[in-house]
C-alpha cells in the first residue's frame, strides 16, 4: 500500500499542520504510567517541527468528557516545548492557534469533551479544519474508528500520513505474505471482535494459539468447566473450528478460588474457581513453538495481565526476545510486557494499535485510510 506521506512533501515552512495523533496513554495519579505512544510520536513532531511548519496535535483520551490531555502535555513538555489550549473554540484559544510561528507547537485539550468527535459530526471536523492547511494522520491505533477528526476532517484539507503510520502499515502488511511455520498467538478477551481474526488465521498460518479468556469461550463450546471465568456468549455457527488441528489451546491454567491460587488441568477446573493465567506447560509448549516458528504474530495477555497474573504473558515475551524469527506484536499489556523486559530485538516490531491493529490485519485497511486515500 504506497501511502503518501508527509516526510515527502515539500515546502511545509509556515503551513498550519493539523497533526492527529494518539496520546490515549494510562493515567495514574495525574501522570502518565506509559508514554510508549508519546514517545514513538515525538520524531514526527520534530521532524514537523524543523520543517519550520506551525504544529497544531490532537489527540482523544479516555472515554469520558472530563478525562484530560494535561499529563500527557507534562509528559510531553519534557521533550517538546509546546502550547496547551484547553478550549480550541473560545477567543483565548482562538487567539493561541493563530499566533503559532513557524516551528511552534501547540496540543489541544481532548477532543472527546466535544459530542462532535465520537458522531463523526462533519461540522466539528470544519471547526478544526479552519486552523490548518494541512491534515496528517499519525494515529494508526485510532484509525479504525470513524471519529471525526479521523474520517472527516481529513476530507476537508491536503492530507497525507505520517512515517509512524506507513511504519506499522509496512510492517503488519508482512503477515499478508509470510514465511512458515507462521505461528499467529492470540490472547485477551473480546471474543466475538477476535473471532474473525482466528478465522483468517486458521487457513493462512500453520498454528493459531488461543489463550487468555479466549481459550474460555472454546473450552465451554467443549462442554469443560471453567468455573467462574470470563467468557462470551456469542459463539454461534463457531463450533466448527474446535475440530481444526491447528487451533492450539491451553494445557493447563492457574486459578484462584477456595483453595487460592494453584495450577491445574484444562479438564480439572472447579465450578468455584477462576481461570485467570495460562499455566507452565501451556509456556514450555508456546516456548517451543517460539523456537522453530520464522514469523509470529502475537496480540493480547495470556492472563489478566492488570490484576497481576502475568507470569505467562511475560515468558511468551521473554521467549520472544530470543528467537530469530520475524515477529509482530501488538495490543496494550502484550506492548506492556516487551517494555517491562526492556526487550531490544530487532526482528520484533511493536505496534501502536490493538483494536486497530486486529482490524487491519482482518480487512487489509481501516476507516483512516480509506479517508485520505479513496479521496
Amino acid at each position: 500500500m504506497n501511502l503518501p506521506n508527509i516526510t515527502e512533501a515539500k515546502d511545509l515552512k509556515g503551513k498550519r499542520v493539523l497533526l492527529r495523533v494518539d496520546f490515549n496513554v494510562p493515567v495514574k495519579e495525574g501522570v502518565v504510567s506509559d508514554d510508549f505512544r508519546i514517545r514513538k510520536t515525538i520524531p514526527t513532531i520534530r521532524f514537523l517541527k524543523n520543517t519550520g511548519a506551525r504544529v497544531i496535535i490532537l489527540s482523544h483520551i479516555g472515554r469520558e468528557k472530563t478525562d484530560t490531555l494535561r499529563p500527557v502535555s507534562e509528559k510531553l513538555g519534557q521533550s517538546i516545548s509546546h502550547v496547551f489550549v484547553e478550549d480550541f473554540e473560545s477567543e483565548e484559544g482562538r487567539k493561541l492557534l493563530n499566533s503559532l510561528d513557524n516551528g511552534e507547537i501547540a496540543l489541544i485539550e481532548n477532543l472527546r469533551k466535544w459530542d462532535g468527535e465520537k458522531n463523526s459530526d462533519k461540522k466539528f471536523a470544519e471547526s478544526i479544519a479552519v486552523f490548518g492547511d494541512i491534515f496528517v494522520n499519525e494515529a494508526f491505533a485510532v484509525s479504525h474508528r470513524k471519529d471525526a477528526s479521523v474520517f472527516e476532517l481529513p476530507k476537508l484539507l491536503p492530507s497525507y500520513f505520517g512515517p509512524l503510520f506507513a511504519e506499522e502499515v509496512q510492517n503488519l502488511s508482512r503477515a499478508f505474505k509470510t514465511e512458515h511455520p507462521f505461528l499467529f498467538i492470540l490472547g485477551g478477551a473480546k471474543f466475538e471482535t477476535k473471532m474473525p481474526l482466528i478465522e483468517k488465521y486458521l487457513d493462512t498460518a500453520d498454528m493459531v494459539f488461543v489463550g487468555g479468556a479466549l481459550a474460555n469461550t472454546f473450552y465451554k463450546m467443549k462442554g469443560c468447566e471453567i468455573g467462574t471465568s470470563v467468557c462470551d456468549e456469542t459463539t454461534v455457527g463457531m463450533e466448527s473450528l474446535l475440530d481444526n488441528k491447528k487451533l492450539l489451546l491451553p494445557l493447563d491454567v492457574v486459578v484462584d478460588g477456595p483453595s487460592g491460587k494453584i495450577v491445574r488441568s484444562r479438564n480439572e477446573v472447579l465450578s468455584a474457581e477462576k481461570i485467570e493465567d495460562d499455566g507452565p506447560e501451556t509456556v514450555k509448549m508456546l516456548e517451543d513453538l517460539i523456537s522453530k516458528a520464522k514469523f509470529i504474530l502475537w496480540n493480547g495477555p495470556l492472563g489478566y495481565y492488570e490484576g497481576g497474573f502475568d507470569d505467562a504473558t511475560l515468558a511468551v515475551a521473554s521467549a520472544l526476545s530470543k528467537s530469530s524469527a520475524e515477529v509482530i506484536v501488538g495490543g496494550g499489556d502484550t506492548v506492556a510486557a516487551i517494555e517491562r523486559l526492556e526487550i531490544k530485538n530487532p526482528n520484533i516490531f511493536v505496534s501502536t494499535g490493538g483494536g486497530a491493529m486486529l482490524d487491519f490485519l482482518s480487512s487489509g485497511t481501516l476507516p483512516g485510510i480509506d479517508a485520505i486515500m479513496k479521496k
